[in-house]
């Protein structure tokens, strides 16, 4: 059976939910600010196999998380409007952000990139625990690729094609201030361009490839590479807390200058 392109969802009365890709591309256009389009992106319900395993995930739950209510719903950005930083990460974790509500909220990933944030005066605590835990950002909103938690962590291609539009209309809403956008990981790298494409940046050619530190001018947007914060790479030293200070420090300078 084919989705409907509109539903109704009665926990967001009047907010219009996504049911195909083309319900995406059009309601996002149709966001005029963040919050309109954060709560289109908490109602998406386009592709089928990530709606079934963020719900079966809110049901089945993690033990240590049994006596939670799940978010289970696609997770928008996080940060203020007039940010001139941007991180753009992978998807969220299906114990973290699908559970809590908010990007890197409630994982070890989280854990280390809100650190880091702290460390480098982009956020007001150094812990991301639950949504109403008081973090704040500084200078700076987290985005993603893939709006809902994937399986194994890995969205599909036609998935991050989908989801694209949100992502493309968030960067158009940050634009008049943003100035540097932090990429987690290759995924991200590789969503990144095409959405800068989508607005009308100009970008190098060929396309940068995806490293540690890379940096890339977009039309005076200054893209940089970071590893992702994930436990393989926290875990095996490919990722340290000095090399992620690095990224930050190295994005607050290029604001200041």
């Amino acid at each position: 059976m084919t989705a409907p392109e509109y539903l109704t969802a009665p926990e967001r009365d009047g907010v219009p939910v996504a049911g195909t890709a083309a319900a995406v591309r059009r309601f996002s256009r149709q966001a005029t600010d963040l919050p309109a389009l954060d709560d289109a992106i908490a109602c998406c319900r386009a592709c089928d196999r990530l709606v079934a395993w963020r719900e079966r995930v809110a049901v089945e739950k993690r033990a240590a998380y049994v006596g939670e209510t799940y978010w289970g719903r696609p997770a928008p950005g996080f940060g203020p409007p007039d940010a001139r930083i941007a991180v753009l990460g992978l998807a969220p974790a299906a114990h973290g952000a699908n559970r809590t509500g908010r990007v890197f909220t409630g994982d070890r990933s989280g854990d280390w990139l809100f650190a880091a944030m702290h460390r480098a005066g982009l956020a007001n605590q150094p812990t991301s625990v639950r949504a109403d835990d008081g973090l704040r950002l500084i200078d700076a909103r987290i985005v993603a690729a893939v709006r809902c938690a994937p399986p194994e962590n890995k969205p599909t291609p036609a998935e991050r094609d989908t989801c694209q539009p949100w992502l493309v209309r968030e960067l158009a809403l940050l634009r008049p201030t943003l100035r540097v956008v932090v990429v987690l990981g290759g995924f991200g790298w590789a969503a990144l361009w095409p959405s800068l494409v989508a607005l009308g940046i100009e970008i190098p050619r060929p396309r940068p490839t995806f490293g540690h530190g890379v940096e890339v001018d977009a039309s005076g947007l200054t893209i940089v590479g970071c590893f992702h914060p994930s436990q393989q790479n926290t875990f095996t030293g490919k990722l340290t807390e000095s090399m992620l200070d690095d990224i930050f420090r190295r994005a607050n300078e290029i604001v200041a200058a």
